[in-house]
């Protein structure tokens, strides 16, 4: 019998429902190879414009405080302009303040003026920028930038209003894909993408395998249905209503994540941010309206007996999610909501481990790493397990890849059994990111059909239901265990 357990704290950072990927950020997801993104300059790509007739970048002085001017001969932060998509050609810029660019060179708290980028044919590098009066920026000095140029050029390296792009980071979610194409044409790639891309027989293939649960990212627009705020499309709730209706059928347990609140909790594309700005937290608004669609999904499948629980945020990071929003998000430290999380018996405390994104596991060896997760990730959780198993905890997501190169197979059994056998201490359970991906390390389905991966249940286990006082405890300090929670991202 499953117990419902209606909360879920996610407060640690290291789609089938919601498309991502995030280049160096995060896991190129599954999705990328089953839907095609369009070919245009999207939300949030990250742009410097090099003068050609002072060989020198533009730049928001103070960061947008101060007007545009040319005189940068290396780009950084100030240097780089941030495209927020109206169409094709046309967009608004926004500088490293979050202000947005006007023709005048100065800056405006809103984006009220758009820009057009002008490619020359042969070389799509090399730009003009069309102001809304018509006319060209040009960088007449290093200190003035202008909106006053003709349309008049040769295109030359003495032309002022000639630019060569760099383009730094680009994103590739939801939002993205979305703004994209196009509300019909959206709907269109993403209604066929939910129909095929995850469908029943999967459902199956999780439960013949051992796991028992699955975790559904799913962003704050699935609320609004059937009508979400633009650039968003419907669709996404009749998908999750489909996976709870075959995670019943097959006795699976759901996990419905909250990957994206309004506004963005982080700056990657899986949180459906724009442009990499995160805004999340910053107004009481956005956090209201996460609290309403947390309990839109509880609400929703509250007598659904497959819901295991409801995640309230996916990896909130500050400086937005800072320490006093606590109890309306979260954190980005492991330690500061345990005390808070443990008033409450149907708590859990979710880590995410990967030896991937920073420069500590840049050079280590297969074996370096199977000792990292081993030992260090072994004392990364029993710091967050409490005896009493308030909170209960969770690695919400793991994943046997890592920067080694020319890994045997062998290497990559013991780097995932490892973490198996770490993981299994957790109390609520683990999942693995993903169920299927382009990349096969990060498919748990492919790792499970090609042998690298083999799930011992005996290995795993976790509790299920919420510890009441007076709740009898092994001899290690744990609960006393029912069956398994093995999880596995279905995205």
């Amino acid at each position: 019998m499953r117990v419902l357990l209606p909360l879920l704290l996610l407060v640690i950072c290291s789609s089938w429902l919601l498309p991502q990927s995030a280049g160096a950020n995060r896991t190129l997801q599954a999705e990328a190879g089953a839907v095609r993104r369009p070919r245009v300059r999207a939300d949030g790509t990250q742009l410097q414009f090099k003068s050609v007739a002072w060989n020198r970048y533009l730049a928001a002085e103070k960061g947008g405080g101060a007007p545009i001017v040319a005189d940068r001969e290396k780009p950084s932060g100030w240097e780089t302009f941030k495209l927020w998509r109206i169409n094709e050609t046309t967009f608004n810029f926004r500088v490293f303040g979050n202000q947005f660019s006007r023709r005048d060179g100065h800056h405006a708290g809103g984006p009220s003026e758009t820009f057009q980028l002008v490619r020359r044919d042969g070389d799509k590098n090399r730009v003009r920028i069309r102001a809304p009066n018509g006319l060209f920026l040009q960088a007449k000095t290093m200190k003035s930038v202008t909106a006053d140029h003709s349309e008049d050029t040769n295109w030359g390296d003495d032309d002022p209003s000639v630019f060569v792009t760099n383009r730094v980071a680009h994103l590739r979610g939801e939002y993205q894909l979305c703004n994209g194409y196009g509300i019909r044409k959206a709907r269109q790639v993403l209604r066929n993408h939910w129909r095929t891309f995850i469908t029943e027989s999967d459902f199956s293939f999780i439960a013949s395998s051992g796991l028992n649960a699955v975790r559904i990212p799913v962003g704050w627009w699935i609320a609004s249905y059937p009508h979400p705020p633009r650039p968003f499309v419907g669709g996404s709730l009749q998908t999750l209503d489909n996976a709870f209706t075959w995670a019943e059928r097959y006795n699976l347990g759901v996990i419905v994540d909250l990957h994206a609140a309004p506004g963005a909790q982080n700056p990657y594309e899986h949180s459906a941010t724009r442009d990499g700005s995160q805004e999340w937290g910053t107004t009481d608004e956005n956090i209201a309206q996460t609290v309403q669609v947390i309990d839109f999904l509880a609400s929703r499948y509250a007598r659904s007996p497959s819901l295991l629980a409801v995640s309230l945020l996916n990896s909130p990071l500050p400086p937005r999610a800072t320490p006093p929003s606590l109890t309306r998000g979260g954190s980005a430290d492991a330690t500061e909501l345990l005390e808070f999380a443990g008033r409450f018996s149907r708590a859990v405390l979710d880590v995410h481990y990967y030896n991937l994104f920073t420069s500590r596991f840049a050079h280590l060896t297969a074996d370096e790493n199977i000792d990292f997760a081993r030992k260090n990730r072994s004392s990364e959780l029993a710091a967050v397990t409490r005896r009493n198993g308030r909170p209960l905890t969770f690695v919400g997501e793991w994943v046997a890849e890592w920067n080694v190169r020319g890994a045997s197979k062998r290497d990559y059994q013991r780097f995932a059994q490892v973490q198996q056998e770490v993981y299994g201490r957790a109390t609520f359970g683990w999942a693995y990111w993903m169920l299927k991906n382009v990349n096969h390390h990060w498919s748990m389905q492919w790792m499970i059909q090609n042998g690298y991966i083999t799930l011992d249940s005996s290995r795993s286990r976790a509790i299920v239901s919420p510890l009441d006082n007076g709740e009898q405890m092994d001899s290690a300090g744990r609960p006393m265990l029912q069956d398994a929670v093995q999880v596995i991202q279905v995205s």
